[in-house]
């Protein structure tokens, strides 16, 4: 080969050199910020459980046997909870960090301790540094000042005075000043779960907050054969309170406190029309609540005696399996609040909710 040519072929070399160089200057420049791959840190992605016994797992069955009873541990963890059930953002993981009888200062960040375990929003604290969190389902409000499950047992005792009035009749008159108290309380919970995230790094696009309510254990459409020990013994007039204002009103409360700190509101207070305890008759196998449960067995044992009632008149197995189902449906929609309601086959189904398009 000629010199000149050597010179020409080098020539196009160096050329070639410089327009690979310019188009990698040119393409590191346009990429711009890339798109986060999700929630930061390391582990599995997870979701998570807050709250109380009707997220919990009390009255599902099967518990962690640390949380049934084990050094006055009765946070009631079922391997049946809802938590274990909802299918969202690839996880493969599910962590149950509510305990029964919590209140919003148990969730919240602080000192407040329920059944011998430390706050939740610490507990959530200690879990994303090796979990990957992408939602999480909070369930709490009613063991504040509406003392939700308090007032059903007082209920439960007005059944056997029957000369006395309904227990309805004393809830009504400061009923809703009770959840306008509630309100600020699981405002300040939700608030925490958010600060935690924030600390260990995450925005608030990495995960979902998702506050639920309270489904009605109990309506008037049982049999008047069940409505007594033998299943669920009320009043009529109570029944009637506790499906059509106890519940709705306990839901508005807590759709307040979803908006208060940006979380995703989720309402079932008419979510357990016609499965609630005891509408099956001689049948449970339809019905998502407990009825009157007693474990006997409990009674013998002096630490576990005051606790052989407290599985009564909350979700069971297929109650949690269909509340899963509608989170799980509402998670993977952009919709700010949504309701819990039977479809035509049978199941549970998040729907447009009446309040959120300003029904009452």
């Amino acid at each position: 080969m000629s010199r000149s040519r050597w010179w020409l072929a080098g020539l196009a070399l160096a050329g070639v050199v410089v327009l690979v160089a310019v188009f990698v200057l040119v393409d590191v420049g346009d990429q711009g910020p890339t798109e986060r791959p999700g929630p930061p840190g390391t582990g599995p992605l997870t979701v998570v459980s807050m709250g109380d016994s009707t997220i919990s797992g009390e009255g599902a069955g099967d518990y962690t046997p640390r949380t049934n009873g084990r050094a006055g541990n009765w946070c009631h963890r079922s391997a049946n909870a809802l938590v274990h059930k909802v299918r969202y953002g690839g996880a493969v993981e599910s962590v149950n960090l509510a305990c029964s009888g919590a209140p919003s200062g148990h969730v919240a960040l602080g000192d407040v301790k329920q059944y011998t375990e430390p706050s939740q929003a610490a507990q959530l604290r200690e879990l994303v540094k090796t979990h990957r969190v992408v939602a999480v389902v909070v369930a709490v409000g009613a063991n504040d000042e509406p003392h939700f499950s308090r007032l059903i047992s007082e209920c439960f005792t007005a059944w056997f005075m029957e000369t006395g009035s309904p227990c309805s009749e004393r809830i009504k008159a400061d009923w809703q000043s009770r959840v306008d108290a509630m309100v600020p309380k699981v405002t300040a919970a939700l608030r925490d779960i958010r600060t935690v995230l924030r600390q260990a790094g995450y925005d608030r696009e990495d995960y979902e907050l998702l506050l639920q309510s309270y489904a009605s254990p109990i309506g008037a459409g049982i049999p008047e054969s069940l409505r007594n020990l033998n299943g669920c013994p009320f009043r009529i007039d109570d029944l009637k309170w506790v499906e059509q204002t106890g519940a709705v009103s306990l839901s508005a409360g807590l759709r307040r406190a979803a908006a208060g700190a940006g979380a995703r509101f989720l309402d079932l207070s008419r979510a357990g029309e016609g499965h609630e305890a005891c509408s099956g008759g001689d049948r449970a196998d339809n019905e998502w609540f407990t009825r009157f449960t007693v474990e006997w067995d409990d009674l013998k044992v002096v630490e576990r005696a005051s606790h052989a009632l407290q599985e009564s008149f909350h979700p069971n197995a297929k109650g949690h399996e269909q509340f899963a189902r509608c989170v799980s449906e509402f998670l993977a929609t952009n919709d700010p609040a949504a309701a819990c309601l039977e479809g035509q086959d049978g199941n549970l189904h998040a729907a447009p909710s009446p309040v959120a398009r300003g029904n009452s």
